[in-house]
């Protein structure tokens, strides 16, 4: 794991702290950090549910500015988990990405475009 993918995960669960207990669950369960598993299985349900209930804005800003900053950073490695684990689920629900798109950056709005395109959405 890079130095910006252990970032990643510790700002994530800065961000989403209802998801500490499951990410730890879940490193003990499999005895390592899968971090597309833990992207796909407990942060984004957490994102998504946000964005349904649309209730908690600043802290929906908040992810998605995070999100922006990661969209443009140069480690290519953190660059595909974010796609895979994170972009390719927003993009699962058209109704939760129309609302995501809102809080979404420039450079976050290209990387999901391209996510839905590599899985043959768009």
């Amino acid at each position: 794991m890079s130095k910006k993918s252990e970032e990643f995960f510790k700002t994530m669960l800065e961000l989403l702290p209802s998801t500490n207990c499951k990410y730890r669950e879940s490193i003990e369960y499999y005895g390592e950090l899968l971090e597309i598993t833990i992207i796909e299985e407990i942060f984004m349900p957490a994102i998504i549910k946000l964005l349904h209930e649309h209730k908690n804005i600043k802290q929906l800003e908040n992810i998605f500015n995070y999100f922006e900053d990661v969209s443009t950073c140069d480690d290519g490695h953190l660059l595909n988990i974010f796609s895979v684990g994170a972009l390719e689920v927003l993009g699962n629900d058209r109704a939760i990405v129309k609302i995501a798109q809102n809080f979404m950056g420039p450079k976050t709005t290209q990387l999901q475009i391209e996510a839905d395109r590599s899985l043959g959405r768009i």
